[in-house]
């Protein structure tokens, strides 16, 4: 896999911009970039997104190949030097606390491990601040990291309307 996706670009892709029922493309075009290898996400990206009740949850249910595992070693072993990371890091307690209890360190951490990019809608902060971002960590640890619409430019992703 070339690219991981967090939960926030699927949200925010059904919440708002490609919605399911007005942008059907979109989910196509995601479904043939993971028969492509280019595209996943991880097991507990997938377990985070299963636990709504609405089209995205459905649509992830009936994708599980898309989730792909991280509990092999190389991503635990990245994984906990994350953790320690942030542990001894200057972060506000809760912010550090809910960050370790999701999907976030595991992205990364198996994006480190495989070599992959993380998609992600959060915003590089400054680096003095008291909130743990999915983007300061990818950066602390040498991952390419991006948000959704510089990933559709750099797959080339077009949705026309066909006359």
């Amino acid at each position: 896999m070339k690219y991981l996706l967090d939960s926030n670009t699927y949200i925010q892709a059904k919440n708002f911009y490609y919605g399911m029922d007005i942008c059907p493309a979109y989910w196509d075009w995601l479904d043939r970039q993971f028969q492509l290898g280019l595209v996943a996400s991880v097991a507990m990206i997938g377990k985070e997104l299963k636990e709504g009740n609405d089209q995205l949850a459905e649509w992830v249910k009936a994708r599980p190949e898309h989730f792909i595992q991280n509990d092999d070693d190389d991503t635990q072993i990245v994984f906990a030097e994350i953790a320690r990371t942030v542990i001894m890091g200057d972060y506000n307690a809760g912010n550090r606390d809910n960050f370790l209890a999701k999907a976030d360190p595991w992205i990364i951490a198996k994006a480190k491990a495989i070599g992959a990019t993380v998609v992600t809608h959060e915003a590089l902060l400054a680096p003095n601040t008291k909130k743990v971002k999915v983007p300061n960590i990818c950066r602390q640890f040498n991952v390419p990291c991006l948000d959704t619409f510089q990933f559709l430019r750099e797959l080339t992703a077009r949705f026309v309307l066909e006359s």
